[in-house]
């Protein structure tokens, strides 16, 4: 089976292949019913992100600073168009350097300006909101707190400016913290809003005296994934979730879809399906991170499909 590399919309530049071992077994009679989530797949931040390096590579080249997205196929396609992609400030070697969508500090921002380099922002802007959220709480003398992974690309870009902050994801390090007279908390924008709202409400509980003021920066993308997908793993008896491998918000979709059905499997392309996976399942629900082009979602949809119409091995469920 032949798919085509498609990022963003458009004409494709280059074909590749997707074989998967797990396709062959014996045939039944039984058909799948394949439940779409209503909300999944590629944001416009990310959209909006490679379309502004695939346009503005070339002249002068094009370095992206980090992974302009947490989606291995993605950046496999950028890399095959000759954009490059580097960590540290010091690594650019181009003339002109891109900020991904999951933003940057001012202190990055200001080193790469240092150095001469032409700056490209791909920030999406709900990442631009939370960074003004984080820099209002801090001038209206609030002590931040960011709910989030400490080592997300996103969270560095939230706290590096900052002279004191805390982050936090679990109950024991929301009750860990030193309380302070007022406290700003927001979040990294991938995070589930239950996980937020509930952390918020810890610290409301472990700090009385405080004044805690929360400003909501999970983004609606995020949001309307996540309730896709638990709606989805409600109706379903296997989940599929496609996504990078380290993308954030595709292992959240994967933890609350395994809040509501016992067999979710992640995988980044349709190569990784297996139909063992499905057998004395009648139903599977499909849904897909914030960094997972069209493309991919196809290509899996197609893979049930085609499984369906031919008929599940006949095997009791693991």
């Amino acid at each position: 089976m032949s798919e085509r590399l498609n990022i963003f919309g458009g004409a494709p530049s280059y074909y590749f292949v997707i074989q998967s071992e797990c396709e062959k077994g014996p045939a039944a009679a039984r058909r799948l019913t394949i439940i779409r989530a209503q909300h999944l797949g590629m944001c416009f931040g990310v959209r909006d992100a490679i379309d502004l390096a695939l346009t503005r590579n070339g002249a002068p080249p094009l370095t992206i600073l980090g992974e302009l997205a947490h989606n291995e196929t993605v950046l496999a396609g950028l890399r095959a168009r000759g954009l490059r992609m580097e960590d540290r400030v010091e690594a650019v070697a181009t003339p002109a350097v891109m900020i991904s969508a999951h933003g940057a500090s001012d202190k990055t921002l200001h080193a790469l300006q240092d150095r001469g380099l032409r700056v490209l922002e791909g920030t999406c802007p709900l990442v631009h909101y939370a960074h003004r959220a984080v820099k209002a709480l801090v001038r209206e003398n609030y002590h931040p707190v960011i709910i989030g992974r400490r080592e997300h690309v996103e969270v560095r870009g939230l706290t590096e400016d900052l002279a004191e902050f805390d982050v936090i994801l679990t109950e024991d390090e929301a009750r860990q913290l030193a309380e302070r007279p007022r406290f700003g908390v927001a979040a990294q924008t991938t995070q589930p809003i239950e996980r937020v709202r509930h952390l918020v409400g810890v610290m409301r509980r472990r700090f009385p005296r405080s004044e805690i003021r929360f400003i909501d920066t999970v983004c609606q993308p995020t949001k309307q994934r996540q309730e896709a997908a638990v709606a989805v793993a409600r109706q379903a008896d296997v989940v599929i979730v496609i996504g990078g491998a380290n993308s954030n918000n595709t292992r959240e979709l994967v933890a609350a879809c395994s809040r509501h059905c016992a067999r979710v499997h992640h995988v980044q392309t349709a190569a990784e399906l297996c139909e063992e996976w499905f057998a004395g399942a009648e139903s599977v629900g499909l849904t897909a991170g914030t960094s997972t082009p069209d493309w991919v979602v196809d290509a899996v949809e197609e893979w049930l499909h085609r499984i369906s119409r031919r008929g599940l091995a006949a095997m009791e469920p693991p």
